[in-house]
């Protein structure tokens, strides 16, 4: 498979960006959703240290992912696809990538008003952004608890859309970004 994209479909670089992304942000719904459950204690501790890292690691992902989009754009939506549709979908994509920024670093922020450190699964410790500070902790929590709510809520949209795409539409929208999957001949 080709590493850029094509006319039709996503190459193996994006297509690998993207699942790695997608699976993580599940994985951290996970661990959030389990360490809230928990007890203070060094189980949750430890639970949401790797919830700090994964996140940390989306953030590198999402400057590589953005960074690759801007030298290979992303392939056309189908010409049957309105204007409608376009510009839903460049509003969708556009509010996916500022919350694959928005989220870590809200939570790096958070956590560096608490003063706790965000480390990267061990290896290294991230500077702190700003300085102890309460008040700032309590905004920043609730704006990385609201931002969760909305990329999960995106998302959902997201699948939704690609699922509309490939039953109802039955174009190539949700195949181009699927590893191994050849497109539809077109129409």
């Amino acid at each position: 498979m080709p590493t850029a994209n094509a006319a039709r479909r996503y190459g193996a670089v994006a297509q690998l960006l993207h699942w790695t992304i997608a699976a993580l942000i599940v994985l951290q719904f996970v661990l959030a959703k389990w360490a809230a459950r928990l007890p203070l204690g060094m189980e949750k501790l430890g639970l949401l240290a790797r919830h700090k890292s994964f996140g940390m690691t989306i953030l590198a992902l999402a400057v590589l992912r953005l960074g690759w989009r801007v030298f290979h754009p992303a392939p056309p939506l189908p010409a049957t696809a309105g204007r409608t549709v376009r510009g839903a979908a460049r509003a969708m994509h556009a509010s996916l990538y500022a919350l694959l920024f928005a989220m870590p670093l809200s939570g790096w922020l958070m956590s560096s008003a608490k003063n706790y450190s965000v480390s990267w699964f061990g290896l290294f410790t991230w500077p702190n952004l700003i300085g102890p500070n309460e008040s700032a902790f309590g905004a920043l929590r609730r704006i990385h608890h609201g931002l969760g709510t909305a990329l999960l809520i995106l998302a959902v949209l997201h699948v939704l859309a690609a699922l509309k795409h490939h039953f109802l539409d039955k174009d190539d929208v949700l195949l181009r970004m699927l590893p191994r999957v050849k497109p539809r001949s077109p129409r």
